[in-house]
């Protein structure tokens, strides 16, 4: 398929920042040109949109994500993170079929796509994460996923409680299995849960299957006090500062949330280039705290931007990190922190850094994905449109009801705000049967 995109407000978001009014030409899954006026071209596209009066940017890079909680969103309210878990998450990822973590995926990735979210790092429950990849292969949306490992801790339901071994090789199956699959569309990520569900050897073993596939390690850590002081009474150190001391501290090692960290473990993270991912939306909202962004940033961390899980949160849209993550930082750090151009950067170069995909996604230049979001910002909330910053209107204005079309691998997935890879309704429908059917099971 060759197709032009036509006369849009393209923000680049390059090392250069070039933003201008042009044509993008993509041939198959890849960005081949970009220019002032490519209508040269347009009698040999497959397919032309009309970008005028709309922005065109790379589509959003979420870094942490739980497409299996999606079904439980709005049972888990105002709790802290340990209740939250031992009382609501557990017990429903417990309760979890084939079928339900099917449907949970595909409505978080219908809500996902729909605002403007074309990769995500994901991290699955312990069973039935075949089912997840399904769904993540059927839709089109880009994805680094992998089940969750839990082999020890207290107050974890039967179900979701392993043995070392068994979640060891069930890991390395789905492994083989789904990692590369469409051409390097969906990869694999090793997914222990955090320090205080995993034994040493589990993430020793972690470790070293890291670094034979050259995969990335996804977990949680630092995200609670409460936490931080059940690592500190079990391994007798802090969180980075343990995972460090087992050799899992290395760029491959993506750290979700980070809050609570001392100035070793900031200091581990920058040296053996761990990367961070920042979720502000759950952060407040299990009042867990607000993570050091600024200073991260300052030191050079990579930092990228994720919803967390619907339960937490509880939506999946990135406007809304975006602008938690531009506005909570201001009370401490001042006005000029976090202005928007920095913030929409962590939500795509950013989330392509920590994920190492910055060669393939994350900003809009030849030979890269054709992973692109049209925006259409003629509406009341987002005028006037005069000389006014469009990095400003992107992050302090947008919603996520202004995506218009998205782009993944070139190929369209959503059209005048439709999904045309996902049957909305009967996903919609079997949702509701689902959480039904796991509340039963409770």
């Amino acid at each position: 398929m060759k197709l032009l995109i036509k006369q849009a407000h393209i923000l680049t978001m390059n090392s250069a920042d070039e933003q201008f009014i042009g044509d993008v030409w993509i041939e198959g899954q890849r960005i081949v040109h970009i220019g002032a006026d490519l209508g040269a071209l347009e009698k040999q596209a497959d397919r032309v949109l009309q970008g005028a009066g709309k922005v065109l940017l790379p589509g959003f890079v979420q870094t942490h994500v739980h497409l299996c909680q999606t079904l439980f969103r709005g049972r888990a309210d105002d709790l802290e993170l340990m209740d939250w878990l031992r009382n609501r998450i557990w017990p429903l990822e417990a309760s979890h079929d084939e079928e339900s973590v099917y449907y949970s995926a595909m409505l978080g990735i219908g809500e996902l796509i729909r605002s403007g979210t074309t990769t995500i790092l994901d991290m699955e429950t312990v069973n039935y994460t075949d089912s997840a990849f399904r769904a993540i292969a059927e839709s089109g949306l880009r994805a680094i996923s992998g089940k969750v490992m839990m082999d020890h801790g207290d107050n974890v339901p039967d179900r979701l409680l392993e043995r070392t071994d068994e979640s060891l090789r069930q890991s390395v199956e789905l492994l083989e299995k789904w990692n590369g699959l469409d051409d390097g569309r969906i990869q694999y990520a090793f997914c222990p849960r955090f320090v205080v569900s995993c034994t040493e050897r589990l993430l020793k073993e972690v470790r070293d299957l890291s670094a034979h596939y050259d995969v990335r390690v996804h977990t949680h850590a630092s995200e609670n006090r409460g936490e931080i002081e059940l690592v500190e009474q079990e391994r007798g150190m802090r969180n980075v500062v343990y995972l460090d001391h087992i050799g899992l501290a290395n760029p491959r090692l993506i750290l979700a949330h980070c809050i609570w960290l001392d100035e070793e473990e900031k200091r581990i993270i920058r040296d053996k280039g761990v990367k961070v991912t920042h979720c502000p939306g759950s952060n407040l909202k299990l009042a867990s705290g607000i993570a050091e962004i600024p200073e991260l940033l300052s030191r050079e961390i990579h930092v990228g931007l994720g919803a967390d899980g619907a339960p937490c949160n509880n939506n999946l849209d990135m406007f809304q990190e975006m602008r938690l993550a531009a506005l909570i930082h201001k009370a401490e750090h001042g006005p000029t922190s976090m202005d928007a151009k920095t913030v929409l950067r962590m939500a795509t170069m950013g989330g392509a850094e920590v994920l190492g995909m910055e060669s393939e996604i994350g900003s809009i230049e030849p030979g890269k994905r054709a992973d692109l979001i049209m925006i259409d910002l003629n509406d009341f909330h987002t005028f006037p449109s005069y000389d006014v910053d469009m990095y400003s209107r992107i992050v302090y204005s947008t919603t996520r009801g202004d995506v218009e079309t998205v782009l993944i691998d070139g190929k369209v997935v959503l059209e005048n705000k439709r999904h045309l890879t996902l049957d909305k309704q009967r996903i919609l429908k079997e949702s509701d049967r689902s959480i039904k059917r796991l509340i039963k099971r409770m």
